[in-house]
């Protein structure tokens, strides 16, 4: 059996509850994921592969059916804690090349940041493949002007929740995704 994604869809959550594995839950919910069974995937970004939007992503899909996905969350029961999950994505300008995904786990990190690290991420790891030279202490600014400039990376973005942990101490979970399609 091969399976290689034709399409992928962004989508990211929010759930509290009194129990981790209930909050989680409901961060499925509203990143619209919970009625499938997902499977973890690795991170890349299939040669040819197209992003379209959540609504029409989801439309596709049926209850039960098996996703692969690359998830990325982070929880907390700690009162006003800071969390952030995020995936970044990178993709080639010669779309016949694979491109690349990236999760990211954050404490302690807003939303921008946290998108912005990943997406970071997924370009430099593209970037080390396809042999871009670039200065990885370079801030992510100028790295993404100078891939841009290079030619080589032609789309870069990134799926971020955040939320701060629940001031009764329940359960706070965020979760981003990256869900492939046939």
């Amino acid at each position: 059996m091969s399976f290689v994604a034709k399409e992928m869809f962004l989508t990211s959550g929010v759930g509290r509850h009194r129990e981790k594995l209930a909050s989680f839950e409901l961060a499925l919910r509203d990143a619209g994921i919970a009625e499938f069974n997902l499977v973890r995937v690795s991170s890349i970004f299939p040669p040819h592969c197209k992003l379209i939007s959540r609504t029409n992503g989801l439309a596709k899909l049926t209850p039960g059916q098996i996703l692969f996905s690359v998830l990325a969350e982070s929880a907390t029961n700690e009162p006003h804690r800071l969390i952030a999950s995020s995936i970044g994505v990178a993709i080639p300008r010669d779309r016949s090349h694979y491109g690349f995904l990236s999760e990211h786990h954050a404490h302690g990190q807003k939303e921008q940041r946290a998108g912005d690290y990943a997406e970071d991420l997924a370009a430099e790891m593209l970037a080390t493949v396809l042999g871009v030279d670039f200065d990885p202490d370079a801030a992510w600014d100028e790295r993404r002007e100078f891939w841009r400039i290079s030619g080589e990376i032609v789309t870069t973005r990134n799926k971020t929740q955040s939320a701060v942990g629940a001031r009764d101490g329940k359960w706070t979970t965020v979760i981003s995704a990256a869900v492939l399609l046939e």
